[in-house]
Order: structure tokens, then C-alpha cells, then sequence
């Protein structure tokens, strides 16, 4: 029951994280054909640069902030696993000594660890992967609106 559960959740979040792979797979720089196609007096986007004695924030990707959650739902179960390792060899060892109640106890504290490990760590990565997911959607919205432009020009 507890490795299906453990395997369940990895499950889900690799699901997760290929299913939002494919909206974040395009070129960083746009390609010579792309900036030809915009129209001549059209200015391309520039970059502004920060005032002296502040420093810009540095944020990440969609898809690095999507690859972090991956990474804190694999910390996660490895902690998971880590606690229920330790919980059993000390039940297996209070059994060996004949203390069944210390062994229950042992035994008990590391599946409540392992599951909160197991949860905290999913908990995060999901989060995680929500916010990418959600900058990546975001970017991809206004892609396709047109809209966020530093450079507009006003019709009249």
C-alpha cells in the first residue's frame, strides 16, 4: 500500500510536469525570418536598462520553476523513504530485543514521517509547478494576444 502511494504521486507529477513541456518548447531568440516579417516602422522590443544602486530581480523561467517543483517532489519522496528506512530498522531491532511496544512505536513514527516528508515535499513541487505552468500560460496568452508591447503606437 505505501509503495503505490509513493508511486502514485511520482507518477503524477512526471504526468504533470510532460504535460506542460510542450507549451514552453520554442526558440529563446526569435528567429531572422520572424523579426523580417514585422512591419518597417514597427521598433523591435529594446532593453531598459536598471539605475545605478538597484539591482533587478532575477526570476525564474517557467520551465526552470517547473523543473524546481520536480525537484522538491523527488526530495520529498527521498526523505519519505528515508524516514521509513529508519523507522523500520529500529522496529526490526526492538522486535529482535523483544520490545514490541518500542518496535510499534518505531515503526509508526517512521510512516508518519515518511508520509508527512512525502506530502511536504509533493505539496511544494506541485506549487511549484503550478506557478511555472502558470507564467509559461501567461506569456503564451500574450503571445498570441499581442498584448504587453512596451512599444505601442496610438491609431488615430
Amino acid at each position: 500500500m505505501k509503495f503505490s502511494a509513493k508511486f502514485a504521486a511520482i507518477f503524477v507529477a512526471w504526468i504533470f510536469v510532460f504535460w506542460t513541456l510542450p507549451a514552453f518548447a520554442r526558440s529563446a531568440n526569435p528567429s531572422q525570418n520572424q523579426v523580417d516579417d514585422q512591419a518597417p516602422n514597427q521598433a523591435t522590443a529594446q532593453t531598459h536598462s536598471v539605475p545605478k544602486g538597484k539591482k533587478q530581480k532575477a526570476g525564474r523561467s517557467p520551465g526552470k520553476e517547473i523543473g524546481k517543483g520536480g525537484e522538491d517532489i523527488s526530495k520529498g519522496a527521498g526523505k519519505g523513504a528515508e524516514s521509513l528506512g529508519k523507522g523500520t530498522a529500529g522496529a526490526a531491532g526492538n522486535l529482535v530485543t523483544l520490545h514490541p511496544g518500542n518496535a510499534a512505536t518505531d515503526l509508526g513514527k517512521g510512516a508518519g514521517s515518511a508520509g508527512k516528508d512525502v506530502g511536504v515535499g509533493t505539496g511544494k513541487g506541485v506549487a511549484k509547478i503550478g506557478k511555472g505552468s502558470v507564467k509559461g500560460i501567461g506569456r503564451l496568452g500574450k503571445k498570441i494576444v499581442g498584448k504587453g508591447s512596451k512599444n505601442k503606437e496610438k491609431s488615430e
